[in-house]
């Protein structure tokens, strides 16, 4: 059987027919966001509502008077996507509960960006997750405010250069760590959270089946390699993904009632280089402030991994 990398033609042929947004679409050559986006349609299936907040993917998928949504999508404000969310999960209870619509599960998904999640939006969505409304938040994370002219966000990682923190003499880009979302959801005691990342398409669809299947609310922090931001070429989008997991930058896990287990088991984690090199945003880093990532990388890996294995003992 003809390998496709980690895939092969029999996986490829069970992958949902569905889409819940079209071709066509005006998203960047290389764009892994959209390609999350249409991963995650495609586990959501039809029965799905969107409240999308303001960002790339809202810019690339209705240019007036046309859409490339195949479900209800609403396009919201940059900072309440789960506010919206939170509005059509509580109608949809009600229309329900009168017999307005037929009783069925119907996915209510938020969707933004690392601004419009990690930024702007983080307290319409922190509202939302405490109240326990029963919906699903995907955060697309390209560690950026690309869709504007490639600002820097809580989520830009320590070193990159953006058009608002630009590497010079004095400052090396960013001089901030990136803020870690995934932490701040499991801290809100909410049934699921996950990470995932569009190279690693099966995990990423399996975390979103699961995450939709579970009573209350559900977080899943999505890494979205963005070719024009991050400075490099479109095709090496799903290598970038891949060497993001393998340094442990951005591990796969998934938290479940508070208990941690690993997607993606690392034996030996690459050099952070490797992972930096290939991006024309840490073209400037020294050998000394790519050991100061490597340390802290290392350093949050192993804290990752010790939660992991308190959480086995736990079991």
């Amino acid at each position: 059987m003809k390998n496709l990398g980690n895939l092969n033609v029999y996986a490829v042929r069970l992958l949902p027919k569905t889409e819940a947004i079209a071709p066509g679409h005006r998203a960047c050559q290389g764009c892994a966001e959209v390609l999350a986006v249409r991963l995650v349609g495609k586990a959501l299936g039809r029965d799905t509502v969107v409240a999308c907040a303001t960002g790339c993917m809202e810019i690339i998928s209705s240019p007036l008077p046309t859409t490339s949504w195949r479900v209800p999508w609403i396009h919201v404000a940059f900072e309440n996507a789960a506010a919206v969310a939170s509005g059509v999960e509580a109608g949809l209870k009600v229309l329900m509960r009168k017999g307005r619509i037929p009783k069925k599960k119907i996915n209510v998904l938020a969707m933004g960006g690392d601004g419009g999640t990690s930024d702007i939006g983080l307290q319409a969505l922190s509202g939302a997750l405490e109240r326990g409304h029963n919906f699903l938040y995907v955060c697309y994370d390209n560690e950026a405010y690309m869709n504007t002219g490639i600002q820097r966000s809580s989520s830009t990682p320590f070193g990159a250069a953006t058009t608002t923190s630009p590497a010079g003499k004095v400052k090396p880009g960013q001089v901030t760590w990136k803020k870690n979302m995934p932490e701040i959801a499991v801290a809100h005691n909410i049934p699921y959270v996950a990470t995932a990342c569009p190279s690693y398409p099966f995990d990423l669809m399996e975390k979103v089946k699961k995450a939709a299947k579970v009573d209350g609310p559900a977080y899943v922090h999505v890494l979205s390699v963005c070719p024009t931001g991050w400075r490099l070429p479109p095709d090496l989008s799903i290598r970038a993904g891949r060497l993001a997991v393998e340094t442990g930058i951005f591990p796969l896990y998934e938290v479940e009632e508070g208990r941690y287990k690993l997607s993606v088991e690392v034996p030996k984690l690459r050099p952070v280089e490797d992972y930096l090199k290939i991006q024309g945003r840490f073209r400037h880093l020294t050998p000394d402030l790519i050991e100061k990532i490597q340390e802290r990388v290392t350093k949050d890996y192993n804290k990752l991994l010790a939660k992991v294995r308190f959480s086995e003992e736990m079991s």
